[in-house]
């Protein structure tokens, strides 16, 4: 799966994953991350969640990384915001209010340029990447963070059924990858209403990550 894979799905409205509503798990665990008011969160590949309007609206400052420039400039828009877009080397950034968000490869971003965050907030990044890529994203993410406080959303189904993204990510995966620099609890695993992607039967997970 190549950058022009999302692009592809972003320029043609294909955005299937993307959630109209704030994601029940977030609005059930987030807290348990004990994040000071004000605090800066970090979403990866945040799209145009809308979880980071949520997040703004508890008085978060939200810092967010995401391929799609489209997919930011729906964001700012969505939010009445007005960006001011500057180059930060291989990446854009656009910043409005308590908003900022780097446009371009997640790999590309480095822990000076995110500066510090309290707090992780991974609904769609971990899951959207091939089995191949998710230990490289994840040990990126936990470096350029400096191990900060993570709640992760992921779903478990049949692998075989090949519907993702987003792929299936069982715990045991998420031990793997996290269980060295983390401390890992399962907060809530329920089955999906309806299933995932026209029925198949599948579960949604949270997980708090505390650094070690």
């Amino acid at each position: 799966m190549d950058e022009e894979f999302w692009h592809r799905k972003w320029r043609s409205d294909e955005i299937g994953f993307h959630q109209g509503e704030t994601n029940a798990l977030l609005l059930r665990h987030f807290s348990a991350l004990g994040l000071a008011p004000g605090a800066r969160v970090f979403v990866p590949l945040c799209g145009k969640s809308r979880d980071v309007h949520w997040l703004l609206g508890q008085g978060y400052a939200v810092v967010g990384a995401e391929l799609s420039r489209l997919a930011v400039e729906q964001l700012f828009a969505e939010l009445g915001l007005d960006p001011e877009v500057t180059d930060q080397g291989p990446l854009e950034r656009f910043e409005a209010g308590r908003l900022t968000v780097f446009v371009g490869d997640f790999l590309d971003l480095d822990r000076e340029t995110l500066g510090e965050v309290a707090g992780v907030y991974d609904r769609a990044a971990l899951v959207a990447l091939p089995e191949p890529m998710r230990g490289r994203y994840a040990a990126h993410l936990a470096a350029v963070t400096r191990h900060a406080p993570q709640l992760l959303i992921t779903f478990e189904y049949d692998p075989s059924l090949a519907i993702g993204p987003p792929f299936s990510v069982t715990e045991h995966e998420v031990r793997r990858h996290y269980g060295a620099a983390y401390h890992v609890a399962c907060a809530e695993m329920h089955e999906m209403k309806g299933g995932l992607k026209g029925g198949h039967p599948a579960r949604e997970a949270a997980y708090l990550l505390t650094p070690r």
